[in-house]
């Protein structure tokens, strides 16, 4: 199953007052597994950058303007989550933001029916617990150095990645398909080959039941099947 892990930079909290997508990350993941496959890329809001949000990913004005404009990667970003289901952490706010961006550029919007909500999702498998990407990557004992150095789309695309595996037990799938298959494990381990013996074990029949056996077949004639084994 083909999936990408998707999060976004913005200018602010709501694409209806004006804000704007100021990066995309996308990683690709086959069966859970990490394909190596990404698309980033940083974007020009043609517009101010707040403070506030500065703050939160470091993007300033002068940084994203010689970026490209979302309408010049739209075509790029559609064709790379082309018929995967997308993976977001707070997916409605993800999914607004870039619905908003595909619609000025007069491009096909994404369906919600192909999104899922790692938010939701750790609610429903942690209830009452933090859910957010930091306390997941904590509870998973996923490295979050990363993420205490920056703090960027597709940085967090890789955390996630790591923490959605955990929330719907991939890497348990993983280990089973293995096993079943006798392939290598994806987590690090060998699944079980069946081996001969080096030298078969001894008989455990004792001498009567040797000779109570052979008094049997005797008694069930020259054509006995076992005669001619």
């Amino acid at each position: 199953m083909r999936e990408i892990i998707l999060d976004t930079e913005t200018t602010g909290l709501k694409p209806a007052d004006g804000h704007r997508i100021v990066e995309v990350g996308c990683i690709e993941l086959l069966n859970c597994i990490p394909t190596g496959r990404e698309w980033h890329c940083f974007l020009n809001p043609e517009r101010d950058v707040p403070n506030e949000a500065f703050q939160v990913h470091g993007l300033s004005a002068d940084f994203l303007a010689d970026k490209p404009l979302f309408t010049d990667v739209a075509d790029e970003l559609l064709e790379f989550v082309e018929g995967a289901k997308l993976i977001m952490h707070n997916a409605p706010f993800d999914f607004a933001f870039l619905n908003a961006e595909f619609e000025r550029c007069q491009r096909m919007l994404l369906a919600w029916e192909n999104v899922v909500d790692s938010l939701a999702l750790a609610r429903r498998r942690h209830p009452g617990l933090p859910v957010s990407l930091d306390a997941l990557c904590k509870r998973y004992g996923v490295d979050l150095s990363a993420r205490e150095k920056h703090h960027g789309a597709l940085v967090d695309c890789k955390l996630l990645a790591s923490v959605y595996v955990e929330l719907v037990g991939g890497h348990q799938a993983r280990l089973e398909l293995a096993v079943n298959s006798g392939d290598e494990s994806p987590i690090g381990g060998i699944a079980p080959v069946a081996t001969a013996r080096p030298a078969p074990l001894p008989s455990r029949l004792s001498a009567g039941e040797a000779e109570a056996h052979a008094a049997f077949i005797q008694g069930l004639g020259e054509d006995a099947l076992w005669n001619r084994l």
